[in-house]
């Protein structure tokens, strides 16, 4: 007790929360550009942090990642773009939301969501810290293909009306990430000759291209002109916690999904975040709601994204094993300052383990009082004429674009794909399974690889798994489902 009392003291003092703060302002603003992730945020700070001491260069880490979390449902509400990969779920329901006059509210609903899952999975690491992480380590090849495996199963729910629109949507997500060269063999694949296209298709580039483009050929086209009751909206700085009510049962479910896809190493946010927006779809008493402006789609990946940042902090804390990008350059943090992963660190160093667990408790409350206050700012975007709006939006989306990887190459891949995504939406095939594949289809194709590489060529290694046989079961039943749902409708439809 001693030493929670010493760790909270220490969290609390002025450098520390001047360093808390600072790195949940820049995780916010640099997460809600289309383009630039939190990821980039955390490269951009880590050389101020050389010479702090451990507790608040880290708490300045740990403020950036909670920041940037939450920061890319700002740009999916109001403009229909996520700001970062793990919003790409939220755009559905927020943005639909922000159309009907309500982007305040799906704000407001974003931020306490976003909360709800950080402290939960943060309480979920204190305590089962050791348990969870000793699971997760299970995890191999065959395991995680068979988990987004199960989250590619979700392509059956968002595929609106017609299941063969969204499984040709799906193959093509999945076919556009096969581009360049494969990181096994070094052999390029649909590359045509093209050194450029060698290097890939970069995640974001295409969904920046698929979300932005086709909204700017939308609004010069006359047909995707913002509404006004949205430029009329009174926006108030408070949150929305009448509207959730009933829905913090779902916020759990979806915080649970995000610990335990986050504990996983080589998942992160876009899978639990899908997963959780499924999940919530699915066991909802008006389905149907969904995709057209329904706050669960909102709350609930939200949650499960956020959720996903004590997950990943639990096999890096105590294996020394790093969930996504994010977490790999926190651990480059605390190695900078002579803190090493590992059951040791909880012996030598449990006084700054207590103090981390304060700092990111301090941040989401930073996160929250920033919103609040920022979501009547924010709601003024929308009050830019259409047309303006649109070109700040491509300008925006062209930096994001290029920042990726400092590729002009990229900027025009963003063109491509946003003309691509305008004529599926005038195909009217979903786009929601074409980003699905695009965030899952890497690592499915990685660990199923991978896992027939350690087998020597044997699928034996998928059916001797438990936990895979699990998923797989999982799976089977969903897509079943989904099918006897889509027939169901057919023959409604018919009649």
């Amino acid at each position: 007790m001693d030493m929670v009392l010493q760790a909270i003291v220490a969290a609390m003092q002025p450098a520390v929360l001047a360093a808390t703060t600072a790195g949940a302002l820049v995780g916010l603003v640099v997460s809600a550009i289309p383009g630039l992730t939190f990821s980039l945020a955390l490269i951009l700070v880590m050389p101020f942090t050389f010479a702090m001491d451990p507790i608040p260069a880290i708490a300045m880490l740990l403020g950036v990642y909670s920041g940037g979390m939450t920061g890319g449902a700002v740009s999916a509400v109001l403009i229909g773009i996520p700001g970062t990969p793990s919003a790409a779920a939220t755009v559905f329901d927020g943005y639909a939301m922000a159309r009907k006059g309500e982007a305040s509210v799906a704000l407001g609903a974003a931020v306490i969501a976003s909360a709800f899952g950080g402290v939960f999975s943060l309480v979920v690491m204190m305590m089962l810290l050791e348990p969870i992480a000793a699971l997760a380590i299970r995890f191999g090849p065959a395991e995680i293909f068979a988990l987004v495996l199960f989250g590619l199963s979700t392509i059956c729910g968002l595929a609106e009306r017609s299941l063969v629109r969204g499984l040709i949507a799906g193959v093509l997500g999945l076919m556009i990430m096969t581009i360049g060269l494969d990181e096994i063999d070094g052999v390029g694949r649909l590359t045509f000759g093209t050194v450029q296209l060698q290097q890939g298709v970069h995640m974001l580039v295409a969904m920046i291209g698929l979300f932005a483009v086709p909204q700017v050929i939308g609004t010069f086209a006359g047909h995707g002109r913002v509404k006004p009751e949205i430029v009329t909206e009174d926006v108030r700085g408070l949150l929305p916690w009448s509207r959730l009510h009933g829905y913090w049962g779902l916020m759990t479910r979806a915080s649970v999904i995000g610990t335990v896809v986050g504990a996983v190493p080589g998942t992160g946010g876009p899978i639990a975040s899908f997963l959780a927006y499924d999940h919530a779809r699915r066991f909802s008493r008006n389905p149907d709601a969904y995709g057209t402006g329904e706050i669960g789609g909102v709350v609930a990946p939200e949650a499960a994204n956020n959720a996903v940042m004590g997950g990943a902090l639990i096999p890096m804390l105590s294996l020394g094993i790093p969930g996504d990008a994010a977490t790999a350059i926190i651990l480059g943090g605390l190695l900078i300052h002579g803190l090493q992963p590992g059951p040791l660190l909880f012996q030598s160093n449990l006084d700054v383990i207590y103090a981390l667990y304060v700092t990111v408790i301090v941040s989401w409350f930073v996160i929250l009082l920033v919103q609040v206050a920022g979501i009547r700012v924010f709601v003024k975007v929308l009050r830019v004429p259409a047309h303006l709006l649109a070109v700040c939006i491509m300008v925006l989306c062209a930096i994001g674009a290029y920042a990726a990887r400092n590729s002009i190459f990229d900027v025009y891949a963003m063109a491509v794909f946003g003309l691509g995504g305008y004529l599926l939406q005038r195909a009217r095939i979903p786009l929601a399974p074409v980003v699905l594949g695009l965030v899952l289809g890497p690592t499915l194709e990685q660990q199923y690889r991978t896992a027939l590489i350690l087998s020597e060529g044997s699928h034996r290694i998928f059916l001797e798994s438990p936990v895979a046989l699990v998923f797989f079961a999982l799976t089977a039943a969903i897509i079943g489902w989904q099918i006897r749902s889509s027939l169901a409708r057919g023959g409604t439809s018919a009649a």
